[in-house]
């Protein structure tokens, strides 16, 4: 059966960095993998594919030719196979409309249920949870859900608002595999992110330091765990996808009011609020 997992995060806060190791990873390991890249830049794949402007589905769509669909389905790094679900012109129509088409097109062509893959990642842009943003939330689509985010209030908000998003769709199953911290180096930034996973109640699963070498692996368009393989850092995204594949558990979403995650990021908690 295919395990589908979501990667939602604010935007720029580096939710495309991780799932594309998270993917690499998986493949390193063996397990066949697609990414979709659910934000209107479409780069999420970008260091997978080695290329900067894969053609996307919503691009297909526009040029009239539905039925070459197949042609946006890249194959990536040892054998990880890469779809872009793109976004409008700047200006013009729905961001979340090249989601909603995607998710209709893969469906139709049957790469979302049982398939030949053992994981579909799903790289989503979380700043509003709305919409075709919110597409993959659906119970028929992401069974877990990991939420980027960095000590910046920002971040912070943008991922207690996607805990709220997934409250939405919650039923007797919980769905978040926790929050992953991908620092920013501002201060007091890791105690931020740690009462703020307290307060919500869920687990940091992987604490990734910023390292100019992740910046230098975007250059060179490969994944950084490929390109620094003896960087510690590239054993916490080897970590992350072991413990996927080991079956992690999963959480309940609890998020807080916007008052008082405001005083749980600045550090002033009255439990009583």
């Amino acid at each position: 059966m295919t395990r589908q997992i979501a990667i939602y995060g604010k935007g720029g806060i580096g939710k495309s960095t991780v799932s594309a190791n998270l993917s690499a990873c998986l493949a390193d390991m063996g397990k066949r993998v697609v990414q979709i890249g659910c934000d209107p830049k479409h780069d999420s794949t970008r260091s997978l594919l080695g290329m900067t402007h894969p053609l996307t589905v919503l691009d297909m769509l526009r040029d009239g030719r539905p039925d070459d669909i197949k042609e946006c389905f890249i194959e990536g790094y040892k054998g990880t196979m890469c779809i872009e679900a793109g976004g409008p012109e700047p200006g013009v129509g729905c961001a979340g409309r090249g989601i909603l088409s995607t998710m209709e097109i893969l469906k139709r062509e049957g790469i979302l249920g049982p398939s030949q893959y053992d994981y579909i990642i799903y790289d989503v842009l979380g700043d509003v949870v709305c919409g075709g943003f919110a597409v993959p939330l659906r119970r028929e689509f992401a069974d877990t859900i990991y939420v980027v985010t960095s000590g910046e209030f920002m971040s912070i908000y943008a991922a207690n608002n996607i805990i709220r998003g997934i409250k939405n769709y919650e039923t007797d199953t919980p769905r978040i595999g926790g929050i992953v911290l991908n620092s920013r180096g501002g201060s007091n930034e890791t105690e931020r992110v740690e009462r703020f996973a307290d307060e919500v109640e869920l687990p940091i699963v992987a604490r990734i330091p910023r390292d100019e070498q992740i910046q230098e692996a975007e250059e060179k368009v490969i994944p950084f765990v490929d390109a620094f393989k003896e960087n510690p850092v590239a054993e916490t995204f080897r970590r992350m996808a072991a413990d996927i594949e080991n079956g992690r558990e999963n959480h309940f979403a609890r998020p807080v009011d916007e008052d008082h995650l405001e005083k749980c990021v600045l550090g002033v908690v009255d439990k009583e609020f």
